[in-house]
């Protein structure tokens, strides 16, 4: 059973996403939380799964609260949910520690297998857009935000092959693609993605796009 806590200042809102969740089998809704303050002592309280959150609440906003969240180390994940596809705060809520985030227009379905996703430790976006979203924030950047000055330690640890694989996944490869590009078996490449994950600090894939494109890996 996944455990969700939903975080939207909107009562519709979350009133919708509680009967849609509130029908699968699968699912739980934990408790509801209007801002993000709720949203930050609740998630403490509750542990749950996964956080749907909004971005734009009062007082403590929606990546304010992912922060805190994910920087107390529980195993809770967040799915941050934006008004637009390209919401100009849905990079920020990926830096601050969310696994991947989706649009409150999105199919049902899409928010259930995201959810279901997210909750399994995987990646909400597709490798191919969670990139072109990173592109497109990546010119909101100060200018050599990209370019790191020095060389990054979470590079450091990273094999070779490693930092190939890193270097792919932020060029938006599926381990399917990496495994028949690099000529691996796909078993070595989730062995590959899983070290690279633990040696960067990464949460999941999302995070490890970004960590290319902080380490200068990638370039837009």
């Amino acid at each position: 059973m996944t455990t969700v806590l939903i975080a939207d200042d909107q009562p519709l809102q979350r009133f919708g996403f509680r009967m849609l969740l509130e029908s699968q089998d699968d699912m739980t809704v934990l408790d509801e939380a209007a801002n993000g303050t709720e949203a930050v002592r609740k998630a403490a309280d509750l542990r749950p799964d996964v956080v749907l959150m909004d971005v734009r609440m009062p007082g403590l906003d929606g990546i304010e609260a992912t922060r805190r969240i994910t920087a107390s180390g529980d195993r809770t994940r967040i799915l941050i949910l934006t008004t637009f596809d390209l919401d100009e705060y849905a990079y920020a809520g990926l830096r601050a520690g969310a696994s991947g985030f989706l649009v409150k227009d999105a199919q049902p379905e899409e928010l259930l297998s995201g959810i279901r996703a997210v909750a399994s430790g995987d990646a909400v976006v597709a490798p191919g857009l969670t990139r072109r979203l990173l592109d497109a924030y990546v010119h909101h950047l100060p200018a050599g935000a990209t370019e790191p000055t020095a060389p990054d330690p979470r590079l450091a640890a990273l094999t070779d092959r490693e930092r190939e694989i890193l270097t792919v996944i932020g060029m938006g490869w599926t381990n399917t693609e990496i495994a028949e590009r690099l000529h691996l078996a796909e078993s070595t490449v989730k062995t590959h993605v899983g070290r690279v994950l633990a040696k960067t600090g990464s949460r999941d894939r999302v995070q490890a796009v970004i960590c290319a494109y902080e380490t200068g890996l990638v370039y837009p």
